[in-house]
């Protein structure tokens, strides 16, 4: 049974607080918009901080070693907050060949790698076969590897690319994915979660699937046993009350999936990564600031601000600005918004640091605000670097920033089961002695001309490019 809301209480009284880090209550939509605009950002940060040491104790706090492949920057969705997707017709538009991709994920393996996250741009020009040839040669080749792989508008796309047999759209889903787990998929990620409020969603993602479609394929994928993350990507366009809509909704579909499904062994959202919308080379990042337009008035509301409601019924009409002023999320705004959904998503395991869209250093701060993974010791990234934000980390920094925050490294797998705990002297941080040759590291992209710090252009698939990692 979830906790009780107590909808007449106020959000800010201590004693709530502690029953919501206990587990005894839980944060209403209302009541989560009230915590977000009136707690001090510090007490946020602790209440959050509490509520995850309720959940993971205080001593651990985890990392994984995977790599994040992108088979294809082809893609049909036109979403505006996008650098990476490509028509087709691009010089720089690709597909990988397969043993390109198994390159990477022996690659992978050979560090003690566990899993790759795998995911593209929404291409019709490759068939069920191709998925199924692709992951078949993978478990054979690699069957120590997780394969955590294709988002939700992934199987939208599939199910109008493949015309597969169902009665309807749930059933044609199913077939899909249960077809690719056969041969290999071991579970599905969060990507395309982005904002779940129509008005916003609409706007910002034209061609890639509503929020009801993205729930219900991640419905599938539990009921067919398997776990699944969430995300969200905020700063943009919309409210802060649309980013309380977006938990709300992950947490009573969440709460539905452990009703029906706990008794069979069904799967949920192990996790919920929330990141700030980077806006380089995007057309949605070409909109200006709220403040900076002709006749902005900073002493009134943010345009999404305005029109956004918690149950997601928000009007454009209500401000001639939404939709044309961009609110950016800096440091602040990333911390309060991953505190909250600490303290509200209380049936979700697991809330992941965004180091890679906000850099190491409050990334590493996260973990005080209610994040208990760092993520991802990344190999690879090809989405967020498309949009001018790339930051790399090996595994002896990633330990070193952990530890440095007051935590005991350990690397985790795809079920947050911990395989290795750094407690001794010989952990990946502990036995260097010469941090300078730690200061900089490869990071290998597909796209051309985007790096750390400006990569010079080069042909597609063989980019790598160099970061300054200050310690």
């Amino acid at each position: 049974m979830p906790p009780p809301l107590q909808t007449e209480l106020n959000p800010l009284d201590p004693g709530f607080l502690q029953a919501i880090v206990d587990g005894e209550a839980r944060l209403s939509p209302e009541q989560g918009l009230e915590l977000y605009h009136r707690l001090p950002p510090q007490e946020l940060g602790r209440w959050a901080d509490l509520r995850c040491q309720r959940i993971h104790g205080d001593s651990i706090r985890t990392y994984v070693i995977d790599r994040n492949i992108n088979y294809t920057n082809v893609c049909t969705a036109k979403c505006i907050f996008c650098a990476f997707k490509r028509s087709g017709t691009e010089d720089d538009a690709y597909v990988l060949e397969y043993d390109a991709l198994l390159e990477k994920v022996g690659e992978l393996a050979e560090i003690g790698g566990t899993q790759i996250l795998m995911q593209g741009g929404m291409n019709p020009d490759l068939d069920l076969d191709w998925y199924l040839e692709l992951l078949q040669r993978i478990r054979s080749e690699y069957p120590q590897v997780h394969v955590h792989a294709f988002s939700p508008p992934e199987f939208v796309e599939f199910v109008r690319f493949f015309d597969p047999p169902g009665s309807d759209f749930k059933a044609k889903v199913r077939y899909v994915m249960t077809r690719l787990m056969e041969a290999g998929l071991d579970s599905v990620p969060g990507g395309g979660g982005e904002i779940f409020a129509p008005l916003v969603r609409a706007r910002i993602g034209m061609g890639k699937c509503d929020a009801d479609a993205w729930l219900t394929v991640m419905r599938v994928a539990h009921e067919l046993g398997m776990n699944t993350s969430a995300t969200m990507m905020f700063g943009h366009i919309e409210g802060v009350a649309d980013r309380i809509h977006h938990m709300e909704q992950v947490r009573s579909w969440q709460d539905r999936t452990i009703d029906d499904l706990q008794e069979s062994g069904g799967g949920r959202y192990s996790a919920f990564i929330a990141w700030p919308f980077q806006p380089d080379n995007t057309a949605l990042g070409r909109l200006k600031e709220w403040g900076n337009g002709p006749g902005d008035d900073l002493e009134t509301p943010y345009p999404g601000d305005v029109v956004a409601r918690v149950d997601g019924t928000g009007d454009g009409k209500d401000h001639p600005e939404f939709g044309r002023r961009l609110r950016l999320a800096g440091a602040s705004a990333y911390l309060r918004t991953q505190a909250l959904s600490r303290l509200y998503l209380d049936n979700v395991y697991s809330i992941g640091s965004s180091w890679v869209t906000m850099g190491p250093h409050i990334g590493q701060l996260a973990l005080r605000w209610g994040a208990n993974d760092m993520g991802s010791v990344m190999m690879e990234e090809n989405v967020v670097s498309s949009a001018g934000t790339t930051h790399c980390l090996n595994e002896p920094m990633i330990c070193r920033l952990i530890r440095d925050a007051g935590f005991v490294p350990a690397q985790r797998d795809n079920a947050y089961d911990l395989l290795k705990i750094h407690d001794g002297a010989d952990a990946p941080d502990l036995v260097v002695e010469d941090w300078s040759r730690y200061r900089a590291d490869s990071l290998h992209t597909e796209q051309p001309e985007v790096g750390c710090s400006g990569g010079e252009k080069t042909t597609p698939a063989t980019v790598q490019l160099t970061i300054d990692k200050k310690t």
